[in-house]
């Protein structure tokens, strides 16, 4: 483990079989809210704000996803934690496939939400590096400007993604992007991933294309895949009732 880890902020209600869901780029856990009303009389929900977004400890340097990962081992020894089903939104994803490969002796159900196992392509991760730089001299709004268009069909949800990237520090945007642009390929460490697994997706997502979630549930050994007609990026705004059933139906399965 990473001798840098954070204390990470969290909300912590419900109660049952513990289920984590981590936000996505460059996001907080206020994302999850209308899913955890949902879900919060069936399981235990804990929802960390990773590391320099929300209320957590902003650091400077590459917010690698070993190191995110590192970060919520460390939360889930605070917490007590022994195993957890893990949820993980776009880099929340990420971050929740590095920790299944790093603490497979924790994990008890994944759920990787509009995300993907494959790494950056050569284009992509530059772009990700210039942007870095770019949220350096300009702030968040250059992360707004890139790419929020991209992130919901739906006119409100993407005012209140705006709002939530215009809140997000810029040393924690630029860190994940530059932690983005490196992480390696998962695509191979799928089928070693032995516990309950969904994949939820959203038919619309110009982010992640939906094949790619298909390839990721076929290759998942206990996978499930759950295609939200008309969904884009942020299924958990523009269909919370969907994706807490999905949900609700993995913690069944665990």
């Amino acid at each position: 483990m990473a001798q840098d880890t954070v204390e990470l902020a969290c909300a912590d209600v419900g109660a049952g079989k513990p289920l984590v869901l981590l936000h996505g780029f460059p996001l907080d856990r206020s994302i999850w809210r209308h899913v955890t009303g949902l879900l919060q009389d069936h399981a235990r929900v804990i929802l960390p704000d990773l590391r320099g977004y929300g209320q957590s400890p902003v650091t400077d340097g590459v917010y690698t996803m070993r190191l995110l990962a590192d970060d919520l081992a460390v939360l889930l020894d605070r917490l007590h934690l022994d195993r957890v089903t893990l949820a993980g939104h776009s880099m929340g994803g990420y971050v929740a496939l590095a920790f299944a490969k790093s603490y497979p002796d924790r994990l008890s159900g994944l759920a990787l939400v509009t995300t993907q196992a494959a790494a950056d392509l050569p284009e992509r991760a530059e772009g990700r590096l210039k942007l870095a730089a770019e949220v350096e001299k300009r702030g968040s709004v250059a992360v707004v400007e890139a790419s929020l268009a991209r992130y919901s069909p739906d006119a409100a949800v993407l005012e209140e993604t705006r709002q939530v990237m215009l809140r997000a520090d810029p040393r924690a945007v630029a860190g994940s992007l530059r932690g983005m642009a490196q992480r390696p390929d998962m695509t191979g460490f799928l089928p070693e991933v032995k516990v309950p697994s969904l994949v939820v997706a959203g038919a619309a997502d110009e982010l992640i294309p939906p094949q790619r979630s298909e390839e990721m549930a076929g290759l998942l050994p206990q996978g499930k895949l759950v295609m939200i007609a008309g969904g884009g990026h942020m299924v958990m705004l523009e269909s919370p009732q969907v994706t807490a059933e999905a949900l609700k139906d993995l913690i069944e399965r665990v």
